[in-house]
């Protein structure tokens, strides 16, 4: 493998003794993290399929309610990639444990308010552009959330068993289900004009018991030891540059005719020194693309399944909800070892092999899926969900933070895996429960054209894996590029 300078890049990152104690801890504050962070974002969507409709829509038709409550679902991914670069710029240059704080509390404050908007009945247009207002204030959170938990984690773990532990955060996606499945559980039991009134309200205004308890984990994590070599060796850089041009400088003063020679030389012999933006934009571009096709796979199927399935199904086939939520609970449980076990294969065979066999299941399964959800048999639906996301989406899900990391330098790796992933997250993941509700039609019977929909999407991942490197030997103490 070839760096962009020509030079060869050491097969693993420069070793040093881990501190197990450390790493668990690390390990552990990530997850809790993570999870909560997704508790916010994820119970959104669940209130969007079953309660939004009716609070802020409710002046529209059905179709229409179901429409406009998804694509305000869809906005908060639009402020996802801004949240990434801002705050992978700042976890770059200031650290990852702050960052991590931050968006923590972004997060926890626009989720407790979520629960506080009055319906659309009591104070008109205000409700829905309050709404908007506040998802577009979650995504901004959580777009800086996913890279630095998944990197510092990453930083901290050995290198041969680096995916494996980077993986464990990521599954706190699924967690945040599990708490979100249990407590709408509850909700369901609710008559519902209460639901509607103010049971879904309940699980946003726990997100402030939430926000307490991740501030409390965080509050102790240290720097990874990676972030801080990298920050040495950069500060140490800088420091050289400077006494070149001071250098340089005076050489220049004692020559004859100083002033004409300065006048025509440059200031400092020096190479320009550019920022982050432009070098995660401009130098690392085909990164950034790579990494919006492999989201595909991953974001299409789990949105699907988990947000727009709870509303196509009920209102179109007559599935009991609650029944799509004890599916939903069981993937959710089944999600923990299969990420284990395919974030430990990925570091034995490498990372595109494992990735591979998660978008091969997507395309295989999109329609399966919906014949299953036609059954109405709760054993067979929920086998659907466990092929679909246990083995097709968490194939990938436990793949992607070891492999969208590695593709980046240490001095950028919080903004471009942050900015990539989240800028995919606008058209790979927020807008799937709206474009499956548009092509299903009023009456859900083009089905067919979400399963063609999700096998496009598969496609697509795999064109981007087949043209995107294998990273699992990769230098992660490296400044430069390892691959192009």
């Amino acid at each position: 493998m070839k760096t962009t300078t020509g030079e060869a890049v050491a097969s693993t990152q420069d070793s040093s003794p881990v501190d197990k104690k450390y790493l668990a801890k690390v390990v552990f504050s990530s997850f809790i993290g993570n999870t909560l962070e997704y508790y916010d974002y994820f119970v959104y969507g669940t209130a969007a399929a079953i309660a939004f409709p009716t609070v802020f829509f409710a002046h529209q038709s059905p179709f229409v309610a179901t429409l406009s409550s998804f694509a305000t679902f869809a906005v908060g991914f639009i402020a996802r990639p801004l949240g990434g670069v801002i705050f992978g710029q700042r976890g770059d240059k200031k650290g990852r444990k702050s960052t991590l704080i931050m968006t923590l509390l972004v997060m926890g404050l626009g989720t407790f308010l979520i629960g506080c908007i009055p319906s659309v009945a009591t104070i008109g247009i205000a409700a829905p552009i309050a709404l908007i207002v506040l998802r577009l204030i979650q995504g901004f959170a959580v777009g800086g959330e996913w890279g630095g938990s998944m990197i510092i984690v990453l930083e901290s773990a050995p290198t041969k068993h680096r995916g494996f532990w980077a993986a464990w955060p990521n599954t706190g996606g699924f967690s945040s289900q599990i708490i979100i499945t249990l407590i709408f559980a509850w909700v369901y039991t609710l008559p519902k004009d209460q639901m509607i009134s103010w049971g879904w309200r309940i699980p946003f205004w726990f997100s402030a018991v939430v926000m307490l308890v991740g501030l409390w984990m965080r509050r102790s994590l240290e720097e990874s030891p990676v972030y801080t070599k990298a920050k040495a060796e950069l500060e140490k850089q800088s420091r050289n540059r400077a006494l070149t041009a001071e250098n340089f400088d005076a050489t220049v003063a004692d020559q004859k005719k100083a002033n004409a020679e300065k006048a025509a030389a440059p200031a400092a012999p020096a190479q320009q020194e550019h920022g982050l933006l432009y070098k995660v934009f401009v130098e690392d571009w085909r990164n950034l693309l790579r990494i919006i096709g492999l989201r595909f796979a991953e974001s299409v199927p789990y949105f699907l399944l988990c947000t727009f399935a709870l509303s196509y199904a009920p209102g179109h086939l007559g599935i009991p909800k609650d029944q799509l939520n004890w599916a939903i609970l069981i993937m959710s449980v089944l999600a923990f070892p299969a990420h284990g076990l395919f974030a430990a294969l990925s570091d034995r065979i490498g990372r595109k092999p494992v990735y591979l066999i998660g978008t091969i299941i997507v395309f295989i399964m999109a329609f399966p899926f919906f014949m299953a959800l036609q059954t109405k048999s709760f054993i067979v639906i929920t086998l659907a969900y466990i092929v679909m996301l246990n083995l097709g989406h968490n194939a990938i899900n436990a793949v992607q933070p070891s492999f969208f990391a590695e593709l980046f330098p240490a001095d950028r790796r919080y903004s471009g895996a942050a900015a990539g992933r989240e800028i995919a997250s606008i058209l790979s993941g927020g807008l799937t429960p709206f474009i499956a509700t548009a092509l299903a039609g009023a009456d859900g019977s083009r089905w067919y054209l979400v399963a063609i929909y999700t096998m496009i999407a598969a496609v697509i991942t795999a064109i981007a894996l087949w043209l995107t490197p294998e990273t699992y030997h990769n230098n992660l103490n490296s400044l430069t590029r390892d691959a192009k």
